[in-house]
């Protein structure tokens, strides 16, 4: 029995690094998948086909979500598409790091637009479905640095906790219509991106983790294929720590 057997989700930012593993394990486990892109619509492109090899519904949208009017349409198009819209992943996200002093008013205002008030447009648009289904579960992407802050990271943190307290404040608005919303806090998971760092400076970073690794996407994915299934059924409200133990 594969967890997600028949539920529609919708994927923000899927089309690489974490998104990109969250939509091929959902996929594995099931689940019929709308997912978004910004740019790379070529990429976008080959993963819907190869998700769909899986047996499964996939499709990509160019939308961003930080746009109000492209995230409502979004929804809808999701919507006709699929029929229903049992899960959200709010993924997408970017990050402009500076030391305050350095950073400018709009490498702020950009983290917190993309990261935080997407989080704001794709929940609202996405509530109207879920609350005639009388069901559904919102995963939002948080991170460590949400939780702990990060020199050099204000804008992000900022935007990170800001997703903690709207998550919370929506278990408790949805909780009576059967929504649940929860948090994933993601610690140092490896991607394209990291790839691209020196090695030494990311073993530094793998040894200060207490077990010892960075994380994969599928790490992420895992625990979002838990929040999206019946399993965690009586689960919202809460923030998930995928770190190794770095927040012990």
């Amino acid at each position: 029995m594969k967890l997600l057997e028949g539920k529609n989700a919708i994927i923000t930012g899927g089309s690489r690094g974490i998104g990109k593993g969250i939509a091929e394990v959902f996929a594995k486990q099931g689940a019929n998948v709308a997912f978004t892109y910004n740019s790379s619509a070529d990429a976008a492109n080959v993963l819907a086909e190869e998700l769909s090899k899986l047996g499964v519904k996939a499709k990509a949208y160019q939308s961003n979500a930080a746009s109000f009017k492209e995230a409502d349409q979004l929804v809808k198009d999701v919507a006709e598409d699929f029929g229903s819209i049992d899960i959200l992943v709010n993924n997408a996200g970017i990050t402009k790091d500076n030391l305050l002093m350095r950073m400018s008013e709009e490498d702020f205002d950009k983290v917190i637009e993309v990261n935080l008030k997407s989080i704001f447009n794709m929940t609202k648009a996405v509530q109207r479905t879920m609350l005639k289904q009388r069901k559904g579960s919102i995963i939002n992407m948080s991170s460590v640095v949400g939780v702990s802050g990060n020199a050099g990271q204000a804008n992000y943190a900022a935007s990170k906790a800001g997703i903690i307290g709207f998550s919370k404040s929506m278990a408790q608005e949805l909780g009576s219509r059967n929504i649940r919303t929860n948090v994933v806090a993601p610690g140092f998971i490896e991607t394209e991106m990291t790839a691209k760092l020196d090695e030494k400076v990311v073993d530094g970073w793998r040894q200060a983790i207490p077990l010892k690794r960075g994380g994969s996407p599928e790490d992420i994915a895992n625990t979002c294929v838990f929040l999206g299934s019946d399993l965690s059924a009586y689960i919202t409200g809460q923030v998930l720590h995928v770190d190794g133990g770095m927040n012990t």
